[in-house]
């Protein structure tokens, strides 16, 4: 466990991510086996001390959050032994109107009704950390601002973040907000390295077109939490056959040699990767498979050497350092 900067909050390492435990991403209800899977796997990250659990208002249209409802009666759990996270902005194409398109909202209607839906399909009295989704180009600080003071006061929200967001759109928001924002979650994994890349190859030949503006950097020094989505690149390197690419079959052989010596499977240095970086990063998993989260987690268990830490990284990259 770690207690995140600017919180009370200790946590694990690793997070779980709730985005398809609801079953369907359409309108259907929710079915028995969403259910017993849903129980299954909120046990088993429990029983392997996980206690964080990573949602949004869209996953799987709400059924996520509301499937997730069922640990209250089921296996009673008691509210404060766990850290709820949710999210908002994301809004679908056809609400409320049949020509409303696609599109992020980071309105102060939106956050409120948001938020009060979540806490409804929840059954919860409070979210411990919100998050603002994806950024949102008409983004009115004042109204975040606005937001997120009455959801504070009222208890209804404990802490607030974002998510991929860089180090700019962060200042901005903070600009205007009266709470710090805690958390950054971030799509990072082993081939998706841009974050940690980008050092390297600034002012370099080698440099790539997609840049970060040093957000890495900028949460360390405001002790941003960064949480790494999408660890396991959805599995891309770690299928063992028909690899799409020759650097997932590098990033493969490499993880399953170092697997081999720590007695774990290669998703568990998946993980353990992420972790060792000094940033002190969390890492969201989304297994829906049990046995894939039992390996997962023994991966916060697992310092990799700087050594170990470069060859997998170096593999990712998929050419030479500069």
């Amino acid at each position: 466990m770690v207690k995140l900067p600017h919180t009370n909050l200790d946590s694990s390492r690793i997070i779980y991510g709730c985005m398809n435990i609801g079953g369907s991403w359409d309108d259907s209800k929710i079915s028995n086996d969403a259910i017993n899977n849903t129980l299954e796997l909120v046990s088993t990250a429990l029983e392997n001390k996980i206690n964080f659990f990573d949602h949004a208002d869209i996953y799987c249209r709400g059924k996520s959050e509301e499937v997730f409802s069922n640990i209250w009666r089921e296996l009673d759990i008691k509210r404060e032994k766990i850290i709820i996270q949710t999210k908002c902005g994301i809004r679908f194409p056809g609400f409320p109107n049949s020509d409303s398109p696609q599109r992020f909202d980071f309105s102060y209607d939106h956050i409120m009704y948001s938020v009060d839906a979540s806490l409804k399909r929840l059954k919860t009295d409070y979210i411990d950390i919100l998050l603002l989704h994806r950024p949102d180009p008409l983004v009115e600080p004042v109204e975040v601002a606005k937001a997120f003071n009455e959801l504070n006061d009222s208890g209804r929200v404990k802490y607030f973040g974002i998510s991929n967001h860089n180090r700019f759109q962060i200042e901005l928001l903070q600009n205007f907000l009266s709470v710090p924002l805690i958390a950054n979650q971030l799509e990072f994994n082993i081939v998706h390295n841009y974050l940690a890349n980008e050092g390297i190859t600034f002012n370099n030949s080698q440099s790539q077109m997609i840049h970060g503006y040093g957000t890495l950097e900028y949460c360390r020094l405001n002790d941003i939490t960064i949480q790494a989505w999408s660890p396991l690149g959805k599995g891309k390197f770690l299928n063992g056959e028909n690899f799409p690419d020759e650097t997932s079959k590098n990033v493969f052989d490499q993880l399953k040699a170092i697997a081999d010596n720590h007695n774990v499977t290669p998703e568990a240095i998946a993980v353990a990767w992420i972790l060792r970086h000094p940033a002190k990063m969390q890492s969201v998993v989304g297994t829906t498979n049990v046995e894939r989260l039992k390996n997962i987690c023994k991966g916060s268990s697992i310092n990799l050497t700087r050594e170990e830490w470069y060859k997998i990284f170096n593999a990712g990259r998929g050419e030479r350092l500069p």
